[in-house]
């Protein structure tokens, strides 16, 4: 028997998810855990440059893990893969092109595409990709998966109520109060098993403005690369409905510790980076001296100029 009347809920919305065709789970690092059961996955290969959560599933179910590099350009060097390996695709920052990623699908066969910072890229036809959506959207969880396999089991559903306090509060109140809570939500999904999207998240996901999101997004990273490009170590493509802006810049760690000064808060992205591999390294480099700028929807060119400039005042 189910419940009438009494005081009301959140309203329910009916806007089409983006990717709605994809199998909707709890997160993204499930993705990979769904694809390796669902795939039987023994070998994998994975990028040096990569958070360390996309390693703990392998080794979570003993999955061999081989590396790669990959080049200035963020294409991946020539490597040999047997029969039986997969190959793991990150689209950093959104600068691998769909031309590109299939001719690394046509070359390799086995390919897992992780779109996480590449929401708004189509997937390639028949490949698995993962699109992670609390990177994109104010949502405590919640990720996609196109793939043509379903796990042969009947998976829990998860539930969002009790995390999501971080991101409704930072609605009313500032980031800095809930930066534990939202840190804590980060590592809750360690230990996580797969579980479909809660109904929670799914909701919210059909409340957003998907062009409007893409659009700002887009127009703020374009509005960064025209300011930033003739100091930008990095060659930045534009992207549609960027993630951030990578700004790589010799000085990173002391800008972006007067940036934190004055409250502009800027992500260390994948720090176990900077103990994994030689200081030498690109991938130690890109971790070590990329600012991720924010572009997101929240923001126009007013935060932009802000962020500009700061950056170029204590550039040096």
């Amino acid at each position: 028997m189910y419940e009438i009347g009494g005081y009301i809920e959140l309203d329910k919305y009916h806007n089409e998810l983006l990717h709605k065709e994809a199998i909707a789970l709890n997160c993204g690092r499930n993705c990979l855990a769904y694809l390796i059961e669902a795939r039987n996955i023994k070998t994998i290969w994975l990028p040096y440059f990569l958070c360390d959560s996309i390693s703990n599933v392998c080794n979570k179910y003993n999955v061999k893990i081989k590396y790669y590099h990959f080049n200035y350009d963020w294409t991946i060097e020539s490597i040999t893969i047997d029969k039986d390996e997969y190959l793991y695709i990150v689209n950093f920052y959104g600068q691998l092109d769909i031309e590109y990623v299939s001719s690394l699908v046509k070359k390799y066969q086995r390919v897992i595409v992780d779109n996480a910072q590449a929401y708004f890229d189509n997937p390639v036809s028949g490949v698995d990709t993962i699109y992670t959506c609390r990177k994109f959207f104010g949502v405590s969880d919640g990720a996609l998966l196109f793939t043509d396999l379903e796990l042969d089991r009947i998976l829990p559903v998860d539930e969002s109520f009790d995390r999501i306090r971080y991101v409704l509060g930072r609605f009313e109140k500032t980031a800095s109060e809930f930066y534990k809570e939202a840190s804590d939500n980060n590592e809750f999904f360690d230990n996580e098993p797969i579980k479909l999207m809660s109904k929670l998240t799914h909701n919210l996901l059909s409340g957003v403005d998907y062009e409007r999101v893409k659009k700002v997004r887009t127009d703020n990273f374009y509005y960064l690369n025209n300011k930033l490009a003739h100091i930008n170590e990095l060659a930045i493509k534009n992207v549609e409905g960027a993630y951030m802006y990578p700004l790589m810049i010799d000085n990173a760690k002391s800008i972006k510790k007067r940036l934190l000064n004055n409250q502009i808060y800027i992500p260390t992205l994948w720090p176990n980076v900077l103990n994994d591999v030689p200081r030498d390294w690109w991938e130690y480099r890109l971790a070590n001296d990329v600012l991720p700028l924010p572009v997101d929807q929240r923001y126009g060119e007013k935060e932009m100029d802000r962020v500009i400039d700061f950056i170029l005042r204590y550039r040096g």
